[in-house]
């Protein structure tokens, strides 16, 4: 399973790094190529002469070392994952922060491989307000969180807060990339963000969705294997992985005629907020302010998860999200029938967290079977790992 597989190893300042040559070791056992990054706290837990010898690379610590500079970036590419075990209290803050005072930080900031990672502290320090909002903020940056173990601790207390085994990681990493090959070969549609429709030169209806959702779906089936288009409304947000095309439209029409050209998918994902409605004539100049009020006419759009639904064949996976405020599962279990989907991802208003606007989200699933599944507030990019679960199980 990990055979040829590139795992960069980061170490920090920890009593848990005595586990890391068990790691290296493991890690080379499989068939995986490792280097190693070290904090210049972990020195004091653990001798680099021993982390280079099983790993049979250099292990770095700083930055600068006389007349030699660490590429860091170079890292951060090689790397088909990076793994920070065990992740210090400290160093987690300066991970959330986006300090980089040493070369396991600058890798981090740079890498643009996946990040797994596995934290290890006394219990009052896990379970420390700071420390949850740090370890939420990695799992908004996309990093992979482990569980922490219970037990003995090195305070002497018994509680959680202790670094995974070695055997877990390397299953948890092992999971990681069966998890990866899921996809291999398909092709997958997204859309994402709002659609903006022109009144005038400076004037739009629009809504306010992030785009972060769909982004984060469509990173997610890209890191499965999946050649993934990203259709995109208006957003800031910047793509992270080089197997996705990212197309950029403003207007419901643009959205629908670049989904059309797409249409060869095996799996779609329709997570745009699309309009329903757009101005039947846009003004060529900005329209003055008058004293009398200003009517516009609206016509409809034309819906692209209908039109996907009639052109779908056998074998294309369909899926739509829906935005309720009442009646949400009539109207979801409608939308799945309708638009002749195999799932319906629906949100509504009345969940605290969820909708727009937010870095959480909590969804129920609708299946053509009639199952339905509610997934409980989560990060996005968590949400999406569970959302992609789902479309991992139709498409088999």
């Amino acid at each position: 399973m990990l055979k040829g597989k590139k795992i960069l190893l980061g170490i920090s300042g920890s009593i848990a790094a005595y586990k890391s040559p068990l790691i290296v070791r493991l890690l080379v056992k499989a068939g995986a190529s490792v280097k190693v990054v070290m904090t210049p706290a972990s020195a004091s837990f653990v001798s680099p002469l021993t982390l280079a010898t099983l790993s049979k690379n250099p292990v770095l610590q700083n930055l600068f070392d006389e007349s030699t500079w660490a590429n860091h970036v170079e890292l951060g590419r090689w790397a088909d994952l990076m793994l920070i075990a065990p992740l210090s209290c400290n160093t987690l803050a300066k991970m959330a922060g986006g300090h980089c005072d040493n070369l396991l930080l600058a890798t981090y900031l740079s890498a643009i491989c996946p990040v797994m990672v596995a934290p290890a502290m006394d219990e009052d320090m896990w379970l420390h307000a700071s420390t949850r909002t740090n370890i939420e903020t990695l799992r908004k940056r996309g990093c992979t969180v482990l569980d922490v173990g219970h037990g003995e601790l090195a305070s002497g207390l018994i509680g959680e807060g202790r670094m995974a085994e070695p055997e877990q990681l390397i299953a948890a990493i092992e999971g990681f990339f069966a998890a990866s090959g899921q996809l291999n070969g398909k092709k997958a549609l997204v859309t994402a963000g709002p659609t903006y429709e022109a009144i005038d030169p400076v004037r739009f209806i629009g809504n306010h969705s992030t785009g972060k959702m769909g982004y984060a779906i469509a990173e997610e089936l890209a890191a499965r294997g999946a050649a993934v288009t990203l259709v995109s409304g208006p957003t800031n947000i910047i793509v992270k992985s080089k197997e996705i095309r990212l197309l950029k439209v403003t207007s419901a029409e643009e959205m629908y005629e670049a989904c059309m050209g797409a249409a060869d998918y095996d799996i779609a994902v329709m997570a745009a907020a699309v309009a329903d409605y757009t101005p039947e004539v846009v003004a060529e100049r900005k329209i003055k302010k008058s004293e009398g009020g200003l009517l516009l006419n609206l016509e409809k759009t034309r819906d692209i998860l209908a039109s996907l639904g009639r052109k779908k064949t056998a074998g294309q996976v369909l899926i739509g999200f829906a935005l309720e405020t009442d009646n949400e599962e009539k109207h979801a279990r409608k939308k799945l029938e309708e638009k002749n989907a195999d799932l319906i991802v629906l949100n509504s208003l009345n969940d605290q967290g969820a909708g727009f606007g937010h870095d959480t989200n909590q969804v129920t699933l609708f299946y053509r079977s009639g199952e339905q599944r509610k997934i409980e507030l989560k990060s996005k990019p968590a949400l999406a790992k569970d959302i992609a679960d789902a479309i991992t199980e139709i498409v088999k």
